[in-house]
């Protein structure tokens, strides 16, 4: 069997040793000839890099093993590049989160005002990945876990010819949220954007349970990033689906805003101070599998979510996988190339959503529409440097909607930003 070249760019996020956990617990189908961890931040790179080595020799995993700070050099002859890395790092995070609640404006890292920064910060980064790409290993498959995932997969899709994915661990929480409930030989259909998303059907021979569910009270696990939090249950009767936990920032906007003011902490620090922790744990010599604490920094599944789709384009396998992919007719009510997140069969020709056609719910639809175009409208200001575009995208957006909120935030983030926003100075 042919060994593949991986290439992990962003390797010294704590996240990895995930990765590689994954990559070993595949190791008879999916062989890996060299494996190249590239960062920027050379104390992250030699720490997570160092404990990955560790994992890789301690399992007797047989692979050539490379550290790199250039772009360039890390992406030559690769077959498939993954993305995990975050511009400004958790201080840009920081930034992102507690800036917006001084304009009564949600602060979150994936959605809002603070993943639109985040999404223009990060875009202009994978121009230069996909630059490199095209000139290095044109044929590779770039897999993309850097958030906000559907708008780098937005851009990826609509304005590169690479082959391509958008992960998230979410939708793999929410259908074993679901199996787990009602048992596993169930049919799901899952229908969104990425952290926009919702599960609108749970069928067992012929026979629809999501009713019974909502009646019950059943809801998805919370992400660690979002918290707790619950979904009224009129407002799950209402709209008829079981939404993502990232709904709760639509749904329950006020309570949310209000728990974010009141908090000692945002979730950054939490993070902040996760990470240190994890760094000191990686550090130590004896240390040769993934800590338990790993899964408190959100990297639950990860490995299961990226290693296996990998597993399926390398040997055919067919499997269905939840992607960030271009609709190609999936929702009849969505623009052929918008990036949608959906159910997909994955093999060794590519990505092929499957057809989901009875989606009737006005609220979903309209909900979708609204958010795709939000979205699209920030790759384009991401790609233009047009402020007017980017208060044009931040407007549409169900969390933001007053103009001055929106304009007096924009330009204060715009400035904290701004190292990493050179086409909007």
């Amino acid at each position: 069997m042919k060994k593949i070249n991986i290439t992990i760019i962003g390797a010294g996020s704590t996240y990895t040793p995930e990765l590689i956990d994954g990559l070993i617990r595949r190791r008879e189908s999916l062989p890996v000839g060299r494996l190249v961890f590239m960062d920027i931040d050379p104390r992250k790179l030699e720490i997570v890099g160092g404990l990955c080595s560790r994992i890789l020799e301690h399992a007797e995993y047989p692979c050539e093993i490379r550290f790199s700070d250039s772009l360039k050099d890390s992406i030559a002859g690769a077959d498939f590049v993954l993305t995990q890395f975050r511009v400004g790092r958790l201080p840009a995070r920081y930034l992102d989160e507690t800036i917006p609640l001084k304009y009564n404006l949600i602060g979150q890292e994936t959605t809002g005002i603070g993943g639109f920064f985040k999404a223009l910060r990060t875009i202009p980064v994978m121009e230069e990945i996909v630059s490199c790409m095209e000139q290095l290993c044109p044929n590779a498959w770039l897999i993309n876990f850097t958030n906000p995932s559907g708008i780098i997969t937005e851009y990826l899709a609509n304005h590169t010819k690479l082959k391509h994915a958008g992960l998230c661990n979410a939708p793999v929480s929410m259908y074993d949220g679901i199996r787990e409930a009602v048992g596993e030989d169930v049919g799901i259909t899952y229908v969104g954007l990425n952290h926009l998303s919702w599960i609108t059907s749970v069928r067992r021979d012929g026979r629809e349970l999501i009713h019974e569910l909502i009646d019950r009270g059943y809801h998805t696990e919370a992400m660690a990033n979002i918290g707790d939090g619950l979904f009224q249950a009129e407002c799950l009767k209402d709209i008829q689906a079981i939404p993502s936990s990232y709904l709760q920032y639509y749904y329950n906007r006020n309570k949310k805003l209000a728990e974010q003011k009141a908090a000692l902490k945002c979730r950054a620090l939490v993070c902040m101070e996760i990470e240190e922790e994890l760094l000191r744990l990686y550090q130590d010599p004896n240390l040769v599998t993934k800590p338990a604490l790993l899964d408190k920094r959100g990297g639950h599944k990860y490995s299961y979510v990226a290693v296996s789709l990998i597993d399926s384009i390398v040997n055919n396998r067919g499997d269905h996988h939840v992607v960030n992919c271009r609709n190609h007719g999936t929702l009849p009510f969505m623009d052929e190339n918008d990036v949608i997140e959906t159910e997909a069969i994955v093999d060794a020709d590519g990505i092929h959503p499957i057809p989901v056609l009875q989606i009737q719910s006005p609220h979903i639809i309209r909900m979708m529409q609204l958010i795709k175009e939000y979205e699209k409208l920030t790759v384009k200001a991401a790609l233009t440097g047009d402020a007017s575009i980017a208060r044009n995208a931040l407007l549409l957006h169900p969390l933001i909607g007053d103009y001055d909120a929106c304009s007096d935030c924009f330009e204060e983030m715009k400035q904290v930003h701004s190292i990493y926003l050179p086409r909007f100075q």
